[in-house]
This record gives structure tokens, sequence and C-alpha cells, in this order.
């Protein structure tokens, strides 16, 4: 069965999981971790991505983030195509460093943003990398230590997260640490790793009550929340989604794109897929990466396999391109 795409709109929540190859390590050093956070230092406010949660654990780390100026899958492309690349070469080693495809759910915020706060920053208690919650509360790999206070992540925000329990700051770090370690009490917390009926519904209780009542409720594993957001999100995808099917049954393909910014560039598409350094050269293939990326909705494997590069330079290519699609006014069709 083929993969679901991603579903992503401006102003989006998502908890993003990703889990290292073979459940390998994928954070062996502090300066690993150091690495990663300073990739979201300069990311975040780049694209203007809100995060709201973080932990990172040996084979795996955690992100609650809302949409910003680029799709969640630019921003994740970014993140983990640069520590990556870095982490193999640190570590002299080869190959994936993740697993193939990291689980992104879109998440309905006024049911389940505290919860997802507190599930993804308990992670490292119930990991027992931490023993009780003192430890937990000046961990540094995690966002609860920022948001208690103890350590500090200019890129978090945690005032919007203070904004759920109090409008005044110690009212609410005392709110959220309470509500934080209540979560430790329950003998089967909420599961919010994925979506799907049975957590969309909020669990197997609440599914089997909204079942006797005969109502219809619907679910998808890409999306927690409940029936209506569900629908009402589904709904704005397929009209996303329709428009890029609209683009390829038009005839606008990586070939359009070619020859359009071959167009726009007074090139022919020879001179764009030439390859060589020159500044007119690098300026129509960062143009025609960003427009196969973002319009025609190609992954940077498959840009990177038709032009002759490698993932992180059209990861490179694209921003450049956005930059300079937005400074000319240029437009795809």
């Amino acid at each position: 069965m083929p993969r679901k795409a991603r579903i992503d709109a401006p102003g989006a929540l998502h908890h993003i999981i990703v889990r290292g190859i073979e459940r390998k390590k994928i954070f062996r050093y502090n300066n690993d971790r150091k690495n990663f956070l300073q990739r979201l230092s300069e990311l975040i406010p780049e694209t203007r991505t809100d995060c709201f949660a973080w932990t990172l654990i040996p084979n795996h780390f955690h992100l609650l983030l809302k949409t910003g100026s680029v799709p969640i899958s630019v921003f994740m492309n970014r993140l983990l195509t640069g520590y990556a690349g870095w982490f193999n070469k640190r570590h002299k080693r080869h190959g994936q460093l993740f697993q193939n495809r990291y689980k992104s759910v879109l998440c309905q915020e006024d049911l389940y943003f505290k919860e997802l706060v507190r599930y993804i920053h308990l992670n490292p208690l119930r990991s027992n990398i931490v023993s009780d919650m003192n430890e937990l509360d000046t961990y540094p790999w995690c966002g609860h230590s920022v948001i208690m206070g103890n350590n500090s992540q200019s890129w978090h925000n945690i005032d919007y997260v203070y904004g759920f329990f109090s409008n005044k700051k110690g009212a609410a770090v005392k709110k959220y640490r309470s509500f934080v370690k209540n979560g430790l009490s329950e003998d089967r917390p909420l599961d919010l790793s994925g979506g799907g009926l049975v957590r969309s519904a909020g669990g197997w209780t609440e599914l089997k009550a909204i079942r006797k009542t005969d109502a219809r409720i619907k679910g998808d594993e890409r999306i927690l929340g409940d029936s209506d957001f569900v629908v009402n999100v589904l709904n704005a995808a397929n009209e996303q989604l329709e428009e890029k099917y609209a683009l390829k049954e038009g005839g606008y393909d990586f070939n359009y794109a070619l020859q359009h910014v071959s167009s726009v560039l007074n090139m022919t598409p020879n001179e764009v897929m030439s390859g060589n350094k020159s500044p007119r050269t690098v300026q129509a293939r960062a143009l025609l990466c960003f427009w196969a990326q973002r319009q025609l909705g190609l992954t940077t494997i498959e840009i990177s396999e038709k032009i002759g590069v490698c993932q992180s330079a059209v990861s490179r290519l694209s921003r450049k391109g956005e930059k300079m699609a937005y400074e000319t006014n240029v437009e795809f069709i």
C-alpha cells in the first residue's frame, strides 16, 4: 500500500518523532546533542517555526512544532539532512542514520497541546534516563528544564506554554510542573505518538462510549483530534492535493519547470543542467530545485537524481531559490 502524503498547513501543530535506523543511537555524546540543538537554534527563527516541546533520547527524538513560513517537511529535511551528514563525518560512518520516514502527526491544539507537552517531556523519565522529577527539572536535553527556568534555549517558545497554565510566570511554572508530575501516576497514559481512530477518540474507553451512542466518527493515522477536526483537515488536504494533481495533469512537470527557468533567466535547458559553477547557472538550478520541491512536490531524492547533486545540495539550492523567487516576484505559472 502506498504511503499517504503528509498533511500540513500554516499554523498546524505537529508531533514529530524521528528514530535511528534499526533503533541505533543518533546521539552518542553530548557534542552530538549540542550540534543538533544548534541546528534548531538556527532553523527555527529562520523559518519562523514554533517549538513548544522537545526531548533527545539516544536513539530517537520528539519535537512539538507549529508550521511557520515553510512546510514542516522542508524544515525536517533541512534538519535531518544537515545533522546526518555532520554525524556521519564526525563518527566516520556511512549510510542512513534515520529510519526511512519520520512520523509526523497533525494535532488538534485545543484538545491535545498540554498532553503533548507532558508526554514529550516525560520521555527521559519513562526511558529511565533520569531517575525522578528533580533530575528531570535540570536535564539539559529536554525542553522541560527550559520551561522550569533551569536551562536556556532562546528558540523554545516557553511563553506560549505558560499561557496554558497561568498569565503569571511563577504560577505557570508551578502549575506546569504539577501537571507533568501528575502524568506519572497514570497507569496507562494516552498514546500520543501517532494518530488513528483510537487515539483520535481519546483512547479505548472513550471510543467504546462513543460507539454505544451509535455516533459516527472518523480517524486517520496522520491526525490526532476529534471527528470534526479530522474531517476538516482531510478536506483541506484534499484541496491541496487536488491542486498538485491539476498541475501534473496540465503538463506542469519537471520538464516544464526546467523550460520555465530557462525562459525566465534567458538560458538554454542544457546550460541550466550543466552543473557549472557560474552564478547564473547556480541561480537557475536554485530556482529549479525550489519549484520542483515546493510546486511539484518532488522529494530531494528525486530532484538529486535528476540534476546530479546530493540531497543536501538540493536543500541548499532550494533555499536559495525560495529567496530568489520572493525577491524577484517570479511565479511558477
